[in-house]
């Protein structure tokens, strides 16, 4: 039986270091209950052996449990207000050298989507990309930089042909690309932000989280940026109280902190 969800958390934390008391649990426990019970088990704590046992099965569960869903210039329109707008704005106020933190980054699509958005504007030796994700899996799977043709459909084609080259029935991304980029393992409900970023992004993660947390992680948000940097969210996601944390919002998902 699934019922000790509180010793689960507790030891899931001394394993992964992921804490879950800052995942909605309902969704949560459904979720690891689902994979628990593909996996053979069917109560917590024989999980948590397999987890410690089975290197595969444990890399399986950060995964799962990480949400990655990703794929280059994710929700176009978004990224058309980036390129027309906020890069604009950005080195007009900030300067043609820019640090950029791509939160949650997942398999690497979202920073090297950014890279090129950028290149439209500035040479990339002036573009500073940190990448972070809770999970090495999709990290290393960035840091390759392989990605199939659905995952880069809605790249423009200017880009596409300029920094993608075909390997069989997938697309590598551009060594030059690559260079502008630092990929981390971070967790955002734990470790240090970096400090004087021109641009975060964070789409599509904070859904998952619960209020305090999303409160939590859009304060340290603030507390990152420069004056009149931009925090860039998800479309289906809502700082409600974007005033009260310092923000002006730009569009319903740019918020700029206030000087």
């Amino acid at each position: 039986m699934f019922d000790d969800y509180e010793k689960f958390k507790r030891d899931i934390l001394a394993l992964t270091n992921i804490d879950l008391n800052y995942y909605k649990e309902k969704q949560m426990r459904r979720r690891i209950n689902t994979i628990a019970t593909k996996h053979g088990c069917d109560d917590y704590d024989t999980y948590v052996r397999v987890l410690k046992t089975d290197k595969e099965k444990f890399n399986q569960f950060v995964n799962f449990l990480t949400i990655n869903v990703s794929e280059f210039y994710r929700n176009p329109d978004q990224w058309k207000i980036l390129d027309e707008q906020v890069i604009p704005k950005l080195i007009k106020e900030q300067g043609r050298t820019l640090k950029i933190w791509s939160a949650a980054c997942s398999t690497g699509d979202e920073p090297y989507s950014l890279a090129m958005a950028f290149s439209r504007h500035i040479p990339l030796t002036n573009i500073s990309i940190t990448a972070t994700d809770i999970d090495k899996q999709v990290l290393a799977h960035a840091q390759v930089g392989l990605y199939n043709a659905k995952s880069i459909a809605n790249v423009p084609d200017d880009l596409k042909k300029k920094y993608f080259t075909k390997v069989g029935e997938s697309y590598q991304i551009a060594p030059e690309l690559k260079r502008c980029i630092t990929f981390k393992e971070h967790n955002l409900l734990k470790d240090p932000y970096p400090r004087d970023m021109d641009l975060i992004l964070c789409r599509n993660v904070v859904i998952y989280f619960t209020d305090e947390a999303k409160n939590m992680i859009y304060k340290n948000f603030y507390q990152s940026l420069k004056n009149h940097g931009v925090l860039f969210i998800g479309s289906t996601e809502q700082i409600t109280n974007y005033r009260e944390l310092g923000y002006e919002r730009l569009s319903s998902f740019y918020f700029e902190k206030k000087a």
